[in-house]
């Protein structure tokens, strides 16, 4: 199995040309062996949920932050492609807590 890690942009198999980053904190992905990804897309708005992103090696798209999957890479496929920087990251990751934190 790759080292996976925070910020990760990757290939899922079965999914044919879309990107994953990896969302899950760097601990949970040690102590679990899963990690959680949202999908990356081309063409849609960015909004306070949808964040635009562009790994170090120049893939790009937008972070569709509301649809987060649980994946076993043991059990898929995954490859990396490329990673985020670290404001991409942080940007990220504040749109996924911001939909899980209380009222």
């Amino acid at each position: 199995m790759n080292d996976f890690s925070q910020g990760d942009i990757i290939k899922i198999s079965g999914f044919k040309k879309k990107l994953f980053i990896i969302v899950s904190k760097n601990a949970f992905i040690r102590a679990t062996g899963i990690f959680h990804v949202c999908p990356m897309i081309s063409g849609i708005l960015a909004g306070p949920i949808h964040i635009p992103v562009k790994g170090k090696n120049g893939e790009s798209g937008t972070v569709i932050c509301e649809q987060i999957k649980a994946i076993d890479p043991k059990a898929r496929g995954c490859t990396r492609v490329d990673l985020l920087g670290y404001e991409d990251i942080m940007n990220v990751s504040d749109a996924v807590q911001g939909i899980f934190e209380y009222d």
